[in-house]
C-alpha cells in the first residue's frame, strides 16, 4: 500500500466534499500521509468566510434524504472530518497559489485548516510517488 494519499480537490459541490472528508480521515487513521491540493471551484470553501457547499441540481431530490441520514447516524461534517484527520496524522492541506491569485484570495483569508498556499510544483514534490486522486 502507498504511504501517501494525494488528493486534488477541484470541485465545489457537497457531493464531493463528503468523500474528501471520508477518504482523508480513513487514510490518516490507517497511518498514511495525506496531501490535499485545493484548486478550482473548491478554493472558496477553504477560506475563513467559506460558503456552505451545495449539491448539484441533478441531486436535489436526494438532498433531504442525505441530510436526514447524516443526522441520524451523527456523521461529522466534511470539515470536521478534515480537522480530525489533521489531529490523527500527517495531513497537509494546500491551496493553489494560482487559483487563489485568480480569485483575489490572500493567504490571510484562508481558514486555519489550510497549511499553506503553494504552487502545483510544490504539491507534486510533496506528493512524491503517491497516486493522485482527483475529486
Amino acid at each position: 500500500m502507498a504511504k501517501t494519499l494525494a488528493i486534488v480537490m477541484f470541485s465545489g459541490t457537497a457531493d464531493k466534499f463528503i468523500p474528501l472528508g471520508v477518504l482523508t480521515q480513513t487514510a490518516a487513521n490507517l497511518g498514511l500521509s495525506v496531501r490535499i491540493f485545493v484548486t478550482g471551484f473548491a478554493t472558496p470553501y477553504f477560506t475563513k468566510n467559506k460558503p456552505e457547499p451545495r449539491f448539484p441540481k441533478e441531486f436535489e431530490d436526494f438532498v433531504p434524504k442525505i441530510h436526514e441520514g447524516m443526522e441520524r447516524i451523527k456523521a461529522p461534517s466534511w470539515y470536521d472530518m478534515l480537522k480530525d484527520a489533521k489531529e490523527a496524522g500527517d495531513v497537509k492541506i494546500y491551496v493553489c497559489s494560482l487559483m487563489a491569485e485568480i480569485m483575489g484570495i490572500k493567504k490571510e483569508d484562508m481558514d486555519p485548516i489550510v497549511d499553506d498556499v503553494v504552487g502545483a510544483t510544490y504539491f507534486m514534490q510533496e506528493s512524491g510517488d503517491a497516486e493522485i486522486i482527483f475529486i
